[in-house]
C-alpha cells in the first residue's frame, strides 16, 4: 500500500473537492428556501448522509487497523467536529453551529491542508479521514453562506470556551493514559508547523494567541455588516 504524500497527486486531488464541494453546497442552499420546513429537511438530509458515512468508516477503520489507545480514540478535535456538524445541520443549535464554522473553517481545515496521515487512496483510513474533515468544512459553508448562520460574538464566545475545555480535559486525559490527542502534551516527533512556534509548552501559548486572534476576525466582518452582537443568529426556530 502507498503511502500518502504532503501534496502529491491524492492530497491535491482530496484539495480540490473541499473547494468544489464548498461551492457547490452553497449553491444549492441559495436555490432553496432558507427558512421553514424546505431547510430542515435539507438539513437533516445531509446531517444523515455525514453521519451514514463517518460512522461506517470509524468502525470499518478500527476493525482493520485494531485497537490502538495511541491513535485510534474518537477524541481529536476534527472527530468531535465530525459529530457536531450532523447535529448543527439538523437542528441550527446555536453551539453546535459556532463551533462548527470556527472548528471547520480553521482547525479542520489546517488539518486538511498539513494532515497527520499515512494511509493512501484508498485505504479506508484516508477515506475515512478526508471524508470526516471535507464534510465538516462543508457543512460549515452550508449553514454559514448558504442559509445564512451568521457568526456574532456571543457565538466566538462558546467556541473559545468550548475549545479550551476540550484542551485542559485532553491534557489530563493524555497525561493519564500516556497519549498525546491534539498534541497538547508535546509536538509530534514528525515536523510540523509547530516546530515554529516554540517548545512546549509555548507553543501552546501561541496557538491561543493565533486561534481567538484568527477567529475574531472570522467574526468581526459579520457583526460589522450585521451591525449586531447576539451571537449566532438562526434563521429557524430552533435555539438549542
Amino acid at each position: 500500500m502507498d503511502r500518502f504524500s504532503l501534496y502529491g497527486a491524492s492530497h491535491l486531488v482530496a484539495l480540490a473537492l473541499l473547494l468544489v464541494g464548498a461551492v457547490a453546497v452553497i449553491a444549492f442552499a441559495r436555490t432553496r428556501e432558507t427558512g421553514g420546513a424546505t431547510a430542515r429537511r435539507d438539513g437533516r438530509i445531509l446531517a444523515i448522509i455525514m453521519l451514514a458515512f463517518v460512522l461506517p468508516m470509524q468502525l470499518l477503520t478500527l476493525q482493520q487497523s485494531g485497537w490502538d489507545v495511541q491513535r485510534t480514540l474518537p477524541v481529536q478535535l476534527c472527530d468531535l467536529a465530525a459529530l457536531v456538524a450532523p447535529y448543527a445541520l439538523w437542528t441550527r443549535a446555536r453551539w453546535a453551529v459556532a463551533l462548527t464554522y470556527y472548528w471547520g473553517l480553521t482547525l479542520v481545515t489546517q488539518a486538511a491542508l498539513t494532515p497527520d496521515l499515512a494511509a493512501d487512496f484508498p485505504d479506508p483510513v484516508y477515506l475515512l479521514f478526508w471524508g470526516m474533515h471535507l464534510a465538516v468544512v462543508w457543512a460549515a459553508c452550508y449553514l454559514t453562506w448558504g442559509v445564512g448562520q451568521r457568526p456574532t460574538w456571543r457565538g466566538y464566545r462558546s467556541a473559545v470556551v468550548v475549545t479550551a475545555a476540550w484542551a485542559v480535559g485532553i491534557f489530563g486525559f493524555n497525561a493519564a493514559l500516556g497519549t498525546n490527542y491534539g498534541y497538547v502534551n508535546a509536538k509530534p516527533n514528525a515536523a510540523s508547523v509547530l516546530d515554529y512556534l516554540g517548545d512546549w509548552p509555548y507553543y501552546l501559548l501561541a496557538e491561543v494567541v493565533i486561534i481567538v486572534t484568527v477567529w475574531a476576525l472570522l467574526t468581526w466582518p459579520w457583526v460589522a455588516r450585521a451591525g449586531t452582537r447576539q451571537g449566532i443568529e438562526p434563521m429557524t426556530t430552533t435555539s438549542q
